[in-house]
């Protein structure tokens, strides 16, 4: 059956109730139909270094299950129950796969960030209670195992680390180098030190304990996106699933290839991506520890394709505009559909990648909270460019008015809000005061049903045949004395700019407005236009006069999360120490900035230094509604 439109997704929802469906009811078992159905079919490749030539690591689906199922024996044995967290903090590899599913057959696995500091996640494992956390022996050119023995550290409750090491990938005279300058990693933990592929090995290849006997809680994936400190959501097999099937029923075979070079510590790679290949029988090539970051990936990207005979390509608007600053170089005549997720993609850039690998990419939507997948563009349907697609079969998708709580029109903006399998009821986050307000209809809503609808935070629109519109963040609003501003409309504009890559817009702290719009710019390669080229550029483009920015800067890279999100924390952090600096040099104040960061109860707060005493600085500060204190 095709999956072209409204029609095609409604007449899905028709053949049964998705709790009717025959679908399997934990990993294990939706792993065991997998391999008994395509057993000697490859299931995973991952090659450590990005050249079409240099080895690679394939395991068909028998070798996955099997070693997956021992991976899951290891964690039992170290006193992992069902309630119990298997923690990762690993860059892709063979082993963190079976991590990922070992982890939730034994327990609950929850994929942590390298890319965190040391306390966030010495946080998140205290939050999560894990047991055990799986990360890196020392390896050269990384951080991880310093990283996790220091976070360790700072969480008691984990008992085991199980050390993964890369060294085993080496060939040729790296492998003999490698022992010699491997960094030491120093342990002030008092956890017990174990070899992943030592420990693993030992393991019996048939499941040594019972299976869970049907839906719980199997993951826990931290989120903050955009918008600061993480937060930690659970997911249940049974969205975990959903996600899957989706993958099989309308995107793949078992005869398809995926390149996924996005990170498995993210939903993207691992329900998604990793998640279509287990209901579909699909073969999925992670190449490098880093995906697209790691060293050679895009200069070699079209040659992978053709080496491993990619179907399908994953990936994020960053990503995208990266490829086409690059040749195509090789014969991607296999190449069927390309899948762009996490943000917004630019109509040029779309127009591009179509025309350079003769393939179109479907825009979708998801998000952690809702164990991931909304919306896709139809694979078989128009692709309206700048629309993340129409609800999956068994999602939907209620469009809110902010103020009033009350359902939106058609084309009228308001906030998205989303049921489906993959929401979990009223326990979306571990934290359980987090999960207040998350859902619609609240409890003063005029609107009565049975059904939750989780608030995605996201504004968006539906238009009259069904496509969905992200507008903006509900949470991103940029507020000039009272008037609400939509980022979006400042990013889109200066996005149509031919030098700008990509563009980040905040509210900066103003004494008088509260705040006003600033703008922050990547420029494309080689380009050299000017900030003042630019923001007369966003004053013709951008046709509301309060949106106009007032302060824009070109940065080399903007900053961004692990799958290409722009990371606005960070610019506000920026904008809120050059505001504030600015004004105490203005009152001759002899103070600054040192940092801002982000306070769970206060938000982001900057750090004062210097000589002046609180008092004058307070002077100068308190017409800000940014708190500030004094750095330690």
């Amino acid at each position: 059956m095709t999956y072209a439109n409204m029609a095609d997704r409604n007449a899905i929802e028709a053949e049964s109730t998705w709790e009717a469906r025959d679908l399997p009811q934990t990993m294990f078992q939706m792993l065991s139909r997998t391999a008994d159905k395509h057993g000697s079919r490859p299931a995973v490749t991952f090659q450590l270094q990005s050249g079409d030539n240099d080895p690679v690591e394939t395991l068909s689906w028998n070798d996955l299950r099997d070693q997956a199922t021992q991976t899951a024996n290891l964690f039992r044995s170290l006193g992992v129950g069902e309630t119990d967290v298997v923690a990762y903090m690993l860059p892709n590899a063979t082993e963190t796969i079976l991590t990922y599913l070992g982890g939730q057959i034994a327990g609950i696995v929850n994929p942590v960030n390298p890319l965190l500091e040391p306390e966030q996640i010495g946080s998140i494992l205290r939050e999560t209670n894990a047991k055990v956390l799986v990360t890196l022996r020392s390896f050269p050119k990384t951080d991880v195992a310093q990283k996790a023995a220091e976070a360790v550290a700072l969480a008691p409750n984990v008992e085991h680390v199980v050390e993964v090491d890369l060294h085993r990938y080496l060939t040729g005279l790296k492998k003999f180098i490698v022992p010699l300058i491997r960094p030491k990693n120093p342990v002030t933990h008092k956890a017990r030190v174990h070899s992943f592929s030592e420990a693993v090995s030992k393991q019996p290849k048939t499941l040594a304990f019972a299976d869970s006997e049907g839906d719980r809680v199997a993951a826990y994936f931290h989120t903050g996106g955009t918008t600061g400190m993480p937060k930690v959501a659970q997911h249940l097999y049974s969205g975990i699933i959903y996600n899957a099937w989706l993958g099989d029923r309308l995107l793949f075979t078992e005869n398809d290839v995926q390149i996924c070079p996005l990170p498995m510590f993210h939903v993207f790679a691992a329900i998604v991506s990793l998640g279509a290949s287990l209901g579909s029988g699909a073969h999925v090539v992670f190449p490098t520890p880093q995906g697209y970051r790691g060293e050679g990936v895009f200069d070699n990207f079209w040659k992978l394709i053709e080496r491993h005979r990619v179907t399908f390509v994953i990936g994020v608007p960053t990503a995208f505009s990266a490829l086409m600053q690059r040749p195509v170089n090789a014969d991607i005549s296999t190449l069927k559909l390309a899948f762009c997720g996490s943000a917004p993609l630019p109509l040029e850039l779309y127009r591009r990648f179509e025309k350079a690998a003769g393939v179109t990419i479907c825009e979708g939507y998801g998000l952690t909270e809702a164990t991931c997948l909304v919306a896709i563009n139809p694979p078989d349907g128009e692709k309206r460019v700048g629309s993340i697609g129409m609800p999956f079969p068994y999602t939907d998708v209620r469009i809110v008015d902010v103020a009033t709580q009350v359902d939106c029109d058609v084309d009228q903006i308001g906030e998205i809000c989303v049921s489906n399998p993959g929401v979990y009821d009223g326990k979306t986050y571990t934290e359980h005061a987090k999960n207040k307000d998350l859902f619609y209809p609240g409890e003063d809503s005029p609107i009565k049903t049975n059904r939750q609808f989780l608030r995605t935070g996201d504004l968006g629109r539906i238009d009259k045949d069904g496509y969905l519109w992200i507008t903006g963040r509900a949470k991103d609003l940029i507020i000039r004395g009272g008037h609400n501003i939509d980022p979006a409309e400042i990013e889109e504009a200066l996005a149509g700019h031919p030098d700008v890559a990509f563009a980040g817009a905040i509210g900066q702290p103003d004494a008088h407005a509260g705040e006003l719009p600033c703008a922050y710019v990547e420029l494309v390669d080689g380009a050299t236009t000017t900030v003042e080229d630019l923001l007369a550029y966003a004053k013709e483009e951008i046709h509301e006069r309060a949106a106009h920015p007032k302060v824009l800067e070109i940065m080399d890279e903007l900053p961004k999360t692990a799958v290409g999100k722009i990371f606005k924390p960070d610019l506000r952090k920026m904008a809120i120490k050059r505001v504030f600096d600015a004004a105490l040099a203005e009152a001759g104040i002899a103070a600054t900035v040192d940092s801002v960061s982000e306070d769970k109860k206060r938000g982001l707060v900057a750090h004062v230094t210097g000589e002046a005493d609180d008092i004058a600085i307070k002077s100068v500060l308190s017409a800000f509604s940014t708190p500030w204190d004094r750095a330690d």
